[in-house]
């Protein structure tokens, strides 16, 4: 499903034939909550669909397929037990980047989809989904490095009272054993009692 919570976007910046935001997509009831940034890093911006259309999304959606997550058509894929959003859903002219005023703006929308959801594991795609997540999400930021290194986080498991976090490295910088690496940790977590981990989306650590 499509912006299950029928949310607006605050602005309209984008090109002619994008949509003005790519807002959430999937099962809302999903444990699975994966978080991209932008629609013009991550995809969707014709589709309305997050991880679709680029490459970055393609190999996403590929890890979401392996593990049973998706099926059906790349630009419309049926999604079970998973839900994919992103941290500024509004969509910009290629080449334009999100501002920080940009991001903050837009934080009400991306707090009210992961508080909805409330999912067990939240996935970040890439530095700055990861990073806003254990900032704003967890009591977890301190432990690492200003510039958090994806390579040696990507798929791990970084816990907190409510639920995990599992990093996803950016696929535009996956070596070979990258795609294995998230396919195997998911894997892993499905064949166990996840559901333990449930908790409210909130300052958790």
């Amino acid at each position: 499903m499509t912006n299950p919570f029928g949310l607006r976007p605050p602005f309209d910046r984008s090109a002619a034939g994008d949509r003005a935001a790519v807002f959430g997509y999937g099962d809302a009831n999903a444990d699975f909550h994966v978080v991209g940034d932008h629609p013009g890093v991550h995809g969707g911006k014709r589709t309305g669909v997050p991880f679709t259309e680029t490459a970055a999304g393609r190999a996403i959606q590929t890890v979401l397929r392996d593990v049973g997550f998706a099926s059906g058509p790349a630009d419309e894929p049926t999604l079970e037990n998973c839900f994919l959003s992103y941290v500024h859903p509004c969509s910009l002219p290629n080449g334009h980047e999100p501002t920080p005023e940009d991001y903050e703006t837009l934080e009400r929308f991306f707090d009210a989809e992961l508080r909805a959801i409330n999912a067990h594991i939240l996935l970040p795609v890439g530095e700055r989904a990861t990073d806003h997540l254990l900032r704003e999400y967890t009591t977890q930021r301190h432990r690492f490095d200003a510039s958090l290194d994806l390579s040696s986080l990507h798929a791990e498991e970084i816990r907190g009272r409510g639920f995990l976090v599992v990093p996803i490295r950016d696929p535009s910088e996956w070596d070979a054993a990258d795609h294995e690496g998230i396919v195997s940790r998911l894997e892993s977590i499905l064949g166990r009692d996840y559901r333990q981990t449930k908790g409210v989306a909130t300052m958790v650590g």
